[in-house]
């Protein structure tokens, strides 16, 4: 299926195809696609790129066979450790800033996870809205492993959401490794397949996905995002009202319903 490249960059390739299905893959399979200063700038540049390209659901993966991301490159450490007080934020204010916009994409980000996703891969894996992985699927916080802590690039608030307090605090504080199986079991992916399944079946989950009206695809998301974010119920049914009654004053929620009166398909164009 034809791609095309919509930015060009040095540590990520960005793909969009016609299916509308798009392809973010970390592109330093030499260095176990770590992640460097230029990577998390370049986060940014992907997601803006991505974010008014069309596309109706997103692929992260990591190339070539050994991992997903393995965390921080400890090659430009040194770097890090020079900066001053001032110039370490602003490069943590583009670190997090990055990851923050893959995860606030319009529409549903999945991760392939093979190998290791360790420290800030691990934070990129939770950025998305669903994981896959394959057995060879290692997961860490490993940042108390190198003196930080668990409140790293968005970590300890998406991981406590995501498989409970509990659960986010033994991995934090201990840093050890969680292999597919167990990460299936707690929550922490949704679902193992085979490795060289892998990547089709994100391909299949995103087409499926791209189906769907992209509207409600897009509002879906919203309202899941933004409800873990509100703290009270009534908050939460306020954004969900908003949200359909703008759906169903578009093309799309009338067009479903004469295809299954007609018993045929429905054309979403996402108007």
């Amino acid at each position: 299926m034809v791609a095309k490249t919509l930015v060009e960059l040095e540590t990520l390739r960005v793909e969009l195809r016609e299916d509308g299905v798009a392809v973010l893959t970390v592109n330093r399979p030499d260095r176990a696609n770590s992640q460097t200063q230029t990577m998390f700038h370049e986060h940014n540049e992907a997601a803006l790129a991505l974010r008014d390209s069309g596309a109706r659901a997103l692929i992260l993966r990591g190339a070539g066979e050994k991992a997903f991301c393995s965390g921080f490159d400890l090659a430009e450490v040194g770097t890090i450790q020079a900066m001053g007080v001032r110039e370490f934020l602003f490069f943590q204010e583009a670190a997090t800033g990055g990851l923050a916009a893959i995860r606030e994409l319009p529409f549903p980000v999945i991760a392939a996870i093979h190998g290791p996703a360790v420290g800030g891969g691990l934070a990129l894996a939770l950025a998305a809205d669903i994981r896959l992985a394959a057995p060879t699927a290692k997961l860490s916080c490993a940042f108390v492993r190198v003196g930080l802590s668990c409140g790293e690039l968005g970590t300890s608030y998406l991981l406590t959401r995501l498989i409970g307090y509990g659960r986010a605090a033994e991995l934090g504080f201990t840093g050890r490794v969680v292999g597919a199986a167990e990460a299936e079991r707690i929550g922490l992916v949704n679902r193992v397949v085979p490795s060289e399944d892998l990547f089709a079946e994100a391909d299949t989950l995103a087409a499926a996905i791209a189906a769907n009206s992209p509207g409600g695809v897009r509002m879906t998301k919203r309202a899941l995002l933004r409800n873990q974010e509100v703290t009270s119920y009534g908050a939460a049914l306020e954004l969900e009202n908003r949200g359909q009654s703008l759906l169903t004053r578009a093309e799309d929620m009338p067009e479903a319903l004469h295809a299954f009166l007609e018993g045929r398909p429905p054309n979403f164009t996402g108007r």
